[in-house]
């Protein structure tokens, strides 16, 4: 259950990559920045804060696409809504980078966190606390925010960065669908704990956070088993990749990009038989190259008279 266009509308574009604001933002900012009135002596700081979290969330998402645009992948959408942001990002399906395009975001925060960090002891040396106490109390919670994010992406649950980095490294080793399938399964575990501290701590945003890991564990579990499916398939005979020259699985496997179904592009000359919608290349499942479907008919055997 991620956010889409629908709903949201363009802040601005940068490196290719369109910038999205979900409406129910501003719903969730009003009750956030209402939540930490008190925390300054005007409301113009609360705003600074609440824009500081957004703003490191959007260069964490940025972090996550423009890695996945230099390992060829494509990205270029992020939008962001009330729990946090969204980058659309599609690497070629190997693990290294796979990989690379995930633990990019995390990278983005560690690299703050030495800046955040000499700020904070800038602050301090120049006496901010009080002279400039609401200054201070700024950088201080940036700080804090940059910290937990960074600590809070990287637990090991998927889909979270740290679920998806340990799914990546065990894709070298077990394949894509037995990697999802264990970091998915890890991601249940999760969801329990999150849902055990949230009943503790009494925290409803907790439990809307767990809610939403369960539904994307949920869904990483059911592409796994289609993933099996897909090794497991009859090849189609009469095309091979042009890259690795591997025979495509025969069956509704590859899912359109517009109306998310699924279909068969070799079946169908590479159009979705849902929506209409035109594929001009067509991705190998083996090697994640991307061809036009002509180049995908292979020649037939070569027959010696003999």
């Amino acid at each position: 259950m991620l956010p889409t266009r629908q709903g949201s509308f363009r802040l601005f574009r940068f490196a290719g990559i369109d910038v999205f604001l979900h409406w129910s933002w501003f719903i969730i900012a009003v009750l956030g920045i209402n939540y930490r009135g008190r925390a300054y002596s005007s409301l113009v700081w609360n705003v600074l804060e609440y824009l500081a979290l957004f703003g490191i969330v959007l260069l964490h998402e940025f972090g996550h696409s423009l890695a996945c645009r230099q390992v060829g992948g494509k990205a270029d959408q992020i939008i962001l809504w009330p729990l946090g942001g969204v980058a659309y990002v599609a690497p070629p399906p190997r693990p290294g980078a796979t990989l690379w395009s995930i633990a990019a975001g995390p990278l983005v925060n560690v690299v703050l966190f030495p800046v955040l960090s000499l700020l904070v002891l800038l602050s301090q040396t120049l006496g901010w606390a009080s002279a400039l106490p609401d200054a201070y109390k700024l950088v201080q919670s940036i700080w804090f925010i940059n910290t937990v994010l960074l600590v809070f992406n990287l637990l090991p649950i998927y889909p979270l960065d740290g679920g998806q980095i340990l799914r990546s490294l065990l894709w070298f080793v077990v394949g894509p669908a037995r990697s999802l399938m264990a970091t998915a399964g890890i991601g249940f575990v999760g969801v329990a704990g999150l849902l055990a501290l949230a009943l503790w701590a009494g925290d409803v945003w907790l439990v809307v956070l767990a809610v939403f890991i369960l539904l994307h564990c949920w869904g990483g579990l059911m592409q796994a088993r289609a993933m099996s499916r897909a090794t497991n398939a009859p090849r189609r005979a009469g095309f091979a990749c042009p890259a690795c020259r591997a025979a495509p699985p025969a069956g509704d496997l590859w899912a359109c990009g517009k109306c998310r179904r699924r279909f068969d592009p070799f079946a169908t000359q590479a159009v979705c038989p849902h929506c209409g919608e035109q594929y001009g290349t067509t991705r190998c499942p083996e090697c994640g190259a991307l061809r036009p479907l002509v180049e995908w008919i292979a020649p037939p055997p070569l027959r010696g008279n003999w």
